[in-house]
């Protein structure tokens, strides 16, 4: 698949399109100030924890990509209750949990290309074999729900890229592996 595209903002051109992007922390990490961090939380990979009253699990907003097998995926993270916190740990290692049934979280990031979504409705549906699990946008009529629902083309792809590249040095929006 040739994924190579223009930028429409600055004119580059890349030999590759991201089709995923990710938030390396929950909003509110970042409101908590650096010299506090290391004993009112815990920042890992997966998980997050603030104060022991705000409770965050990382995951995966995947949208269809219209015409192609790969979808597009913002990696995000999403508020969870204490107790369902406590059962995405004890089920991480464990390698068969789809059967779990989804629970209900808030996405805890502002996307910026999108009408606010701190705080958007979710459920959280948990992935086999350690893998993060996917978020379900709950509101219908939100823009990413719509996305997340109807898929989105291979143009729409490149627009968030380039969006994506005018707000890098704005946000902490990267391109890990989500």
């Amino acid at each position: 698949m040739n994924t190579a595209w223009t930028c429409a903002c600055c004119g580059k051109e890349y030999d590759k399109l991201s089709f995923a992007y990710a938030l390396d922390e929950p909003d509110n990490w970042g409101a908590v100030p650096r010299e506090e961090r290391h004993y009112r939380g815990v920042l890992g990979s997966d998980s997050c924890v603030i104060d022991q009253k705000e409770f965050y699990v990382r995951g995966r907003i995947v949208i269809p990509v219209i015409g192609f097998d790969e979808p597009f995926i913002w990696g995000c993270w999403a508020l969870v209750s204490k107790e369902s916190f406590e059962r995405f740990g004890q089920l991480w290692s464990v390698e068969v949990r789809e059967h779990e049934p989804p629970f209900p979280a808030e996405i805890a990031n502002d996307i910026p290309l999108y009408p606010t979504t701190v705080g958007l409705a979710c459920k959280v549906a948990m992935k086999n074999a350690r893998k993060r699990p996917s978020f379900m946008i709950a509101p219908d009529d939100h823009p990413l729900a719509i996305e997340q629902r109807n898929g989105i083309t291979l143009d729409r792809v490149k627009e968030i890229a380039a969006l994506v590249m005018r707000h890098k040095n704005k946000e902490s929006l990267s391109q890990p592996g989500v």
